[in-house]
């Protein structure tokens, strides 16, 4: 049954289509952005200094490598990945919204800047990947 489903006609030009959106520029760039996001993210308690928050230095650690990963595996295979693109803005915006969720003394003006800059620049590189998928041609 799945390698009947993997010759059906529409799934070819599915994944045609997906693989000529990965192909555009604009989207290999936002896909490399992502995933430097990603890997500023998961460094950034060590890069700003705020180590001593551990309940915030795992989140960031943790969501920061998803990210990357996530940006891995659009640039790699996007037609594969597509379906979990939604993904890479949420997680952007959980980064924006942690210092406040998180329990513990989180907030601090540090951690407040650091998430919510990287959280909005994964949210905006996540949409254009999740917009350049969607387009038609």
């Amino acid at each position: 049954m799945t390698r009947e489903m993997e010759r059906h006609p529409d799934i070819i030009r599915m994944r045609e289509r997906y693989e000529i959106a990965a192909a555009n520029p604009a989207v290999q760039i936002a896909d490399g952005l992502t995933l430097l996001a990603g890997l500023f993210l998961a460094l950034s308690p060590w890069i700003v200094g705020f180590t001593g928050i551990s309940s915030l230095t795992v989140n960031n650690l943790v969501t920061g490598i998803a990210v990357a990963l996530l940006a891995l595996g659009f640039s790699s295979a996007f037609g594969r990945t597509y379906g979990i693109a939604w993904t890479a803005p949420l997680i952007g915006v959980w980064t924006i919204v942690a210092p406040w969720l998180i329990r513990g003394e989180a907030d601090t003006t540090t951690t407040i800047y650091t998430n919510v800059i990287v959280g909005a620049i994964i949210t905006i590189l996540g949409l254009v990947t999740l917009g350049m998928g969607a387009r038609r041609r």
